[in-house]
């Protein structure tokens, strides 16, 4: 009976603790640094479709072919068009007649050349996606056909990563549309607010000469922020200074490790210059700096200060001085996105960040996550699943660096952005922000941690 009863009281005593500990997988208490490198706007069938072991290109031949606006499906791709210039021109490197299927860009544009960028916005996203279909990415694109591109990324830098450690094919970007929302969303897995908008902010833009949508609202009709939108702080773009979204309370995963005193940092290219609003030369890009956003994070505060740091501190912090948790940005000529970086421009620089640290003495604690914030218009054959009207979108390729990364894999788990917000809260024993990351797999699947 003694027994029983200590049985009891020990099975009691455990409901007692937080959940972040019963749950923590054994062995996660090895991982001393979690980094999180950002890139850009890339489907997963885009760069890693042709990943031996992943689900990719290969298993896309019955997936439904792009369709037009009367849902028929295109005879040929429509042409590629660059609508950075005005007029829109035609990007002469492609054909006009590039079939109905996934091609290969490097035939008509090389890995260290620039492309055009296409339509990747949170309304016109859903209506790409068409329930699942994925059949209307080409009619909504600004860049007709390019959406159907993909590269072979064999012998670069990401493409090795994901052969030595654990590349997942099943990781989505946590919200539709672009960079601003899906910054937000890893932070905070919260969509911005903002009440009493100017009318303007609600209207769609559509081309007059085809009547097809080029720009969607920056806001829902009930006031969420869903599209770029300059900070109320600064640095913004003062091209866009009249329409900023007013300061942010939600509660961040910054919030959250600081409360425990868990040391951390955003580190983004160009954020000295930035931050006293000196050009930079490079391609700073405002609403790719989420913290930003928010009131903790203001002008002169002590936690702008200490967490939001230029690139440069970087490798100087991985001295010995480097955080438990670190984000890392580049600027935007390095960051893989369409018409502002070519691939291997990106390829490099994440080389580069990821070479430092694995020759500094951070290195054998140390998991990196090498992923992208959203889809950059760019089409892929998997469905995303269907959580809440925010997301998750389009299927992202994501690379887990580390010597605990499970060598050679490919982890097919689901997984989205706020997967690595879970990683860092199971890790650091913190409260979940919402609902959304606190069911989320929180990349598990990825480790193993042998004696």
């Amino acid at each position: 009976m003694k027994i029983n009863h200590i049985a009891a009281l020990l099975a009691a005593l455990a409901t007692l603790l937080p959940a972040t500990a019963r749950t923590e997988p054994v062995g996660l208490n090895r991982i001393e640094h979690i980094v999180v490198i950002y890139l850009e706007n890339r489907s997963f069938d885009s760069l890693f479709g042709l990943f031996p072991g992943a689900n990719g290109l290969a298993d896309a031949q019955n997936a439904p072919p792009q369709v037009d606006e009367s849902g028929r499906p295109y005879q040929t791709l429509p042409t590629v068009t660059d609508v950075k210039h005005k007029p829109v021109i035609l990007d002469k490197r492609f054909p006009t007649d590039l079939a109905n299927s996934p091609f290969d860009i490097a035939r008509y544009a090389k890995p260290d050349e620039k492309h055009p960028d296409l339509t990747h916005r949170f309304f016109i996203h859903q209506m790409q996606i068409d329930g699942g279909r994925n059949d209307r990415f080409a009619q909504l694109s600004s860049a007709g056909g390019l959406t159907m591109g993909h590269y072979d990324l064999s012998g670069t830098a990401l493409w090795n990563y994901a052969k030595e450690f654990t590349l997942a094919d099943n990781f989505f970007q946590a919200a539709f549309g672009g960079s601003f929302l899906n910054h937000q969303w890893l932070i905070c897995a919260c969509t911005p607010t903002f009440k009493d908008a100017p009318a303007n902010l609600h209207q769609w833009k559509n081309d007059p000469a085809t009547g097809k949508p080029t720009g969607d609202p920056a806001l829902t009709e009930d006031g969420y922020a869903v599209n770029t939108i300059q900070p109320h702080f600064p640095p913004f773009d003062p091209a866009h200074q009249k329409d900023r979204l007013p300061a942010q309370y939600q509660t961040t995963i910054g919030d959250r490790l600081s409360e425990k005193n868990i040391s951390w940092a955003w580190y983004a290219g160009g954020w000295d210059d930035a931050a006293v609003g000196r050009k930079t030369g490079d391609k700073f890009d405002y609403h790719h700096q989420p913290f930003v956003y928010y009131a903790n994070y203001a002008p002169d505060s002590r936690a702008r200060a200490e967490h939001l740091k230029d690139r440069s501190k970087l490798f100087a912090d991985l001295k010995g001085n480097f955080p438990q948790v670190a984000f890392f940005k580049p600027t935007g000529n390095k960051d893989q996105h369409p018409g502002h970086s070519s691939v291997l421009e990106a390829d490099r620089e994440v080389k580069e960040i990821v070479d430092a640290i694995r020759d500094s003495a951070a290195w054998p604690s140390t998991a990196i996550i090498i992923t992208y914030d959203e889809y950059g218009g760019f089409w892929d054959h998997i469905a995303p699943p269907k959580i809440d009207r925010w997301g998750p979108g389009t299927r992202i390729p994501a690379i887990i660096v580390s010597p605990f990364a499970k060598k050679g894999y490919v982890d097919h788990t689901v997984y989205d952005t706020t997967s690595i917000l879970k990683l860092i809260e199971t890790r650091f024993g913190l409260a979940p922000l919402t609902e959304r990351d606190a069911k989320a797999n929180g990349l598990q699947g990825a480790f193993e941690f042998n004696p």
